[in-house]
């Protein structure tokens, strides 16, 4: 109740200063009217289809369209708070200073809003505003193909030129536009690499979200040295509430069969080698393993019977793995692949000049090459979506690795 009461307190004091910036720039009545109701609506609509969440079903569209829809209408009136409770602070200052030095007998002890503050309040808040809708709108399906050249002195010389796709978060129980996922399958097939991996997430929760999308994800090319999965976080059902334990058995046993059923061979906990020539190299693929995520991954299992100086790819859903288990591991793992941050589907990503996003505060590896102790992770910005219905700056990511022979370039 408390919790309630705090959010209600707050989500009033972002409404009152919000409108406080419509009132100073404009006097009309029937705007005003017109802006308090869709407020109001807005506001009942978002709090009926938060009463409506069934946790037995998870996300669904009407979930993500809400969302997105609360971030629409909530972070242009956090910056319009901002902005105007800034000025407030400054109004209190101005006004006591007046009071004490000047004329105590003047009644107007705040001095009035300036509509120039809220001008720039409302010009800033339409930038987050624009944003979001194009993010919802076109964002979440600009996607990306991005290329890596990689360097390692270990590398079997059959190896040298060798390449990789990656794809990540499929989330397939977001997609609402086949065409649109059509054109990334074409882009996939494409790269025309020698393998392809996919690090996980194939569902939200159900392994029914991706039925309607088996055909379309058929259609990635056969690769000359193989289809390779591992498990995401989401592929386990642990979101939801289940009616017996039986039933998200039965959900975990679909979703792992999905990846067989679009070509992929799934590796849980284990290795495989991949022979080029006279030479090899091993693919090491683990379960999810996060640092505040499931742990179902085993490391030590995966690579067993290896050795340290075999030349290893490790896939591994979440980053954190790295972070906390793999990048000092004394089997050592050449390169990670990795996804799960989607790189939080919002920041700002300037090649060279800028590169933020929210995630970074919670994962130290988020989005793009890392390297530490001669040893790669890349963290995959993901294909698909989830949450919120949309991509803003993060655009969705196609990765192509070149593994080349040479010395690791920091």
């Amino acid at each position: 109740m408390i919790r309630w009461i705090i959010f209600i307190i707050i989500i009033s004091i972002i409404e009152f200063y919000a409108f406080q910036a419509f009132r100073t720039v404009t006097k009309v009545k029937w705007i005003l009217y017109l802006y308090q109701l869709l407020s109001l609506a807005v506001i009942v609509f978002i709090g009926y289809q938060f009463t409506q969440f069934d946790r037995s079903v998870g996300q669904t569209k009407q979930t993500l369209i809400t969302l997105g829809l609360l971030l629409l209408i909530l972070i242009p009136k956090i910056i319009l708070t901002f902005f105007l409770l800034l000025e407030d602070v400054v109004r209190v200052f101005s006004g006591a200073v007046a009071y004490f030095m000047r004329d105590q007998g003047n009644s107007n002890f705040l001095p009035e809003r300036r509509k120039f503050v809220s001008q720039i309040a409302l010009g800033i808040a339409a930038v987050p505003f624009m944003s979001l809708i194009y993010g919802m709108t076109k964002g979440k399906y600009n996607y990306k193909v991005i290329h890596q050249t990689l360097f390692f002195p270990d590398l079997p010389d059959a190896f040298d030129g060798f390449k990789i796709t990656q794809i990540s978060d499929v989330h397939s129980g977001s997609f609402d536009n086949p065409e649109k996922i059509n054109y990334a399958i074409d882009l996939v097939n494409q790269q025309k690499t020698d393998m392809i991996l996919f690090t996980g997430d194939i569902v939200n929760t159900h392994a029914k979200e991706m039925h309607p999308w088996l055909d379309t994800f058929n259609r990635i090319d056969a690769h000359q040295y193989g289809k390779y999965s591992v498990l995401g976080n989401h592929d386990y059902g642990e979101y939801v509430s289940w009616p017996t334990q039986q039933a998200k058995d039965e959900n975990f046993k679909a979703i792992k069969d999905l990846y067989g059923q679009i070509g992929f061979q799934l590796l849980l906990n284990e290795n495989v080698k991949i022979k080029k020539g006279n030479d090899e190299i091993v693919l090491v693929g683990v379960e999810n393993w996060g640092h505040n995520f499931k742990q179902a991954g085993d490391i030590n299992k995966a690579s067993a019977n290896l050795k340290p100086e075999d030349f290893k790819i490790l896939m591994s859903h979440d980053p954190s793995h790295w972070e906390y288990e793999v990048k000092k591991h004394p089997k050592n793992f050449q390169l990670t692949l990795s996804g799960h941050t989607h790189g939080f589907q919002f920041g700002i990503e300037i090649p060279g000049v800028i590169k933020w996003s929210p995630v970074q505060y919670i994962y130290k590896q988020w989005a793009g090459l890392y390297q530490e102790f001669g040893r790669y992770v890349y963290v995959n910005r993901g294909f698909g979506f989830h949450a919120y219905p949309g991509r803003v700056g993060i655009w969705p990511e196609i990765s192509v690795f070149e593994l080349k022979k040479g010395n690791i370039v920091a």
